[in-house]
């Protein structure tokens, strides 16, 4: 029998309940996907606590890797016995299970020398480095990018990419643990946000200018200090709300900070085209491949574990990536 995690409300951890489910047969455009390794992503907390809302009761997940079991009618993308991945939004909800119904759309075949484990660690993760690298502003070598939450899965992996393309990578850590993390994955510098003010040190850093890029993935509480730390036509890459949406402001402000540039990207806009999708993909699973980016798998869950995962998440214990053993 397949197994799941749901919540029939919203809330904190311990709404997640492990369930009994009958998966049945894929129908047109569908497969049957057992499921070898599930990501777990800080986006996974926002559908649980009903930030983004879904109808209840809901599966919850966005990204895993596995097997295809069987293909329904239609499919023409992958067939029984391939090896795939996947991430997505609304349209891949329900990740936390043993097995599943998914649509074949969003499934990207995975090379040889990929494990299910790293692809379920690095899809969302990977696919989201690419994008704001490779899509999001055209950098030069010699760019400077101040990096939010430089220990994380993100960061891990844009951190080893900047330096491919020749940036200077300033990350922000809560601890020297951390730091030492950061620094060991690519960072030049590493500012520890609880002890010193993140936009003074980028300014020292930077012999007063200020950087050209923010990737900020924290939100409410490091909006300040990253627009602070931005040069004269800076762009603000506002990736995520770890900590809380942002508040309103007066887009007035941007002027007075020196013209500065502010977006608000989302995956799912970056990957809805196959081709784009499979250009992101291919890049990211050529580096890995390569051994030129390295996947850190730190923290490993059953999926019956998932509230406990959900805990350490959000109590920022985690670093690199977290994933679902099945």
């Amino acid at each position: 029998m397949a197994h799941a995690v749901r919540f029939h409300e919203t809330g904190g951890p311990d709404v997640l309940r492990w369930e009994a489910v009958d998966v049945g047969d894929p129908g047109p455009g569908q497969v049957r996907l057992r499921h070898e390794a599930v990501g777990l992503n800080f986006a996974d907390t926002y559908f649980r606590s009903g930030l983004y809302p879904v109808p209840l009761p809901s599966g919850i997940g966005v990204e895993a890797a596995g097997v295809v079991e069987a293909v329904g009618p239609g499919v023409t993308n992958v067939a029984a016995g391939d090896r795939v991945t996947y991430t997505g939004f609304i349209n891949t909800l329900g990740a936390y299970g043993t097995e599943r119904l998914i649509p074949a759309a969003p499934l990207i075949r995975l090379p040889d020398g990929i494990a299910c484990d790293t692809a379920a660690a690095m899809t969302m993760r990977g696919l989201t480095s690419a994008y704001l690298l490779r899509r999001i502003h055209a950098f030069a070598p010699g760019d400077t990018l101040l990096l939010h939450a430089a220990a994380g899965g993100v960061g891990l992996i844009v951190s080893q990419w900047a330096k491919l393309l020749g940036l200077t990578v300033i990350g922000t850590v809560s601890s020297e643990h951390k730091a030492d993390i950061a620094r060991a994955h690519g960072c030049d510098h590493t500012i520890d946000y609880s002890r010193e003010d993140v936009a003074q040190r980028v300014r020292e850093l930077t012999d007063g200018a200020g950087v050209d890029v923010v990737f900020d993935s924290v939100g409410k509480d490091t909006f300040e200090g990253s627009l602070d730390s931005l040069k004269r036509r800076g762009l603000m890459v506002c990736v995520g709300t770890a900590s809380g949406p942002i508040p309103p402001f007066d887009p007035q402000r941007l002027a007075m900070k020196g013209s500065l540039y502010l977006t608000r990207p989302a995956l799912a806009d970056y990957i809805a085209d196959p081709a784009e999708k499979n250009d992101l993909a291919g890049e990211l699973f050529a580096h890995v491949a390569a051994g030129r980016i390295r996947i850190e798998i730190n923290q490993r869950y059953a999926l019956q574990d998932a509230a406990q995962a959900h805990r350490d998440l959000e109590s920022r214990r985690t670093t690199g990536s977290s994933v679902f053993i099945v």
